[in-house]
């Protein structure tokens, strides 16, 4: 090969090369992601069902008998 085939293929393996990092740099950004989604979507499905069962308190509460019809 000539010089200016072995530079396009070093400037092509280069760039192969950066893609990869980016490539694993941006899995492990995606994969974190993904945890923490999880871990939120936890949190978010604790705190609806705490809401329900405040409201659900709530609606108890307020759905008493008065004291004067007992």
């Amino acid at each position: 090969m000539d010089s200016t085939s072995d530079e396009r293929v070093t400037a092509l393996e280069s760039a192969v090369a950066h893609l990869e990092r980016q490539y694993d740099e941006l899995n492990g950004i995606v994969m974190k992601q993904d945890k923490l989604l999880t871990k939120l979507s936890a949190v978010v499905s604790r705190m609806d069902d705490t809401f329900r069962e405040l409201e659900l308190s709530k609606i108890k509460e307020n759905n008493q008998r008065p004291p004067h019809y007992e």
